[in-house]
């Protein structure tokens, strides 16, 4: 069967690109989905509740990813054939406003869509380019389009996380990114690697890989909610839990029950953190599995 996508005009070597592209697309969505499903998570949508969200549950999650279903094989194959950051730039913003549509207005992955599309075509890029083949694809993201990422956030638009960076001068999703993703690769890719090698499945380890973020990462969600006492609250109720064995000691998921009704308490939402657990899924597979 031809790859998705493919025409009986492409080449053998065209075609071999279409399967590639539509398996990242799958990897970013399956990402996406995973972290949506895990459960508990402090404050997050999961399947029991929809956390510390009024507008939003755990059918809006789907449908909104769902509705980024190709962005990623989209973005891939803009970066095969060498166009630039406009032309990504317009094919997520194309992907942000399908999302929207689905989900009623509600912004489920616009950050999932930046921080995913990057690593995506970072992946790209670095298999057609020699230079590139010693990075990881955070690296490549940095070395290619950090400055431009930083520069963007200088725009006007008046998006939460903008508000935020101005108001708390935190770097956000855009930060993380222009800096090559260096919570993911310091964190999150180890803590996710540790624990699978130590047996735990595959829903455990990305809660704990979320734990350890929430423990590390000034989250903009967070200080979007709560402030600074909000986040240093979510940061101290993270580093106790780890601090304790995490999701290796007795009874973890009741501790997480627990510390959800405190975070929904408090109106507390993890979202950057969230994004990243995705990001760190798909850069494990995109670094150390060889996947592309």
């Amino acid at each position: 069967m031809d790859a998705p996508g493919a025409t009986m005009s492409d080449s053998p070597n065209e075609t071999a690109l279409h399967a590639d592209h539509h398996l990242l697309d799958r990897l970013c969505l399956d990402a996406l989905r995973r972290e949506a499903l895990a459960w508990p998570k402090p404050g997050l949508v999961t399947p029991v509740d929809a956390g510390s969200h009024r507008d939003m549950h755990i059918g809006t999650f789907l449908t909104g990813i769902a509705a980024l279903e190709g962005t990623f094989a989209r973005l891939a194959s803009s970066a095969a054939c060498g166009e630039g950051l406009p032309a990504l730039r317009a094919i997520g913003r194309e992907a942000e406003q399908r999302m929207l549509a689905a989900t009623g207005g509600v912004n489920t992955h616009r950050g999932a869509i930046h921080n995913l599309g990057f690593l995506a075509v970072a992946a790209v890029r670095r298999r057609g380019d020699p230079a590139l083949a010693g990075l990881t694809c955070g690296g490549v993201v940095a070395r290619e389009w950090g400055e431009r990422i930083s520069d963007s956030r200088t725009g006007s638009s008046d998006t939460h996380g903008n508000r935020v960076f101005r108001r708390f001068a935190a770097a956000g999703a855009r930060g993380e990114a222009a800096a090559g993703f260096p919570t993911v690769y310091r964190i999150g890719i180890p803590t996710l690697r540790r624990l699978l090698q130590a047996g735990r499945d595959h829903e455990t380890a990305l809660i704990g890989t979320l734990l350890a973020l929430i423990e590390h990462l000034d989250d903009t969600n967070l200080l979007w909610r709560g402030g600074e006492a909000g986040l240093a609250f979510a940061r101290e109720s993270a580093g106790t839990f780890n601090a304790n064995g995490g999701v290796g000691q007795p009874c973890w998921r009741e501790q997480l029950v627990a510390m959800h009704r405190e975070f929904v308490a408090r109106n507390l939402s993890p979202g950057g953190s969230a994004d990243l657990v995705a990001a760190t899924l798909v850069a494990h597979h995109l670094d150390l599995d060889g996947f592309i």
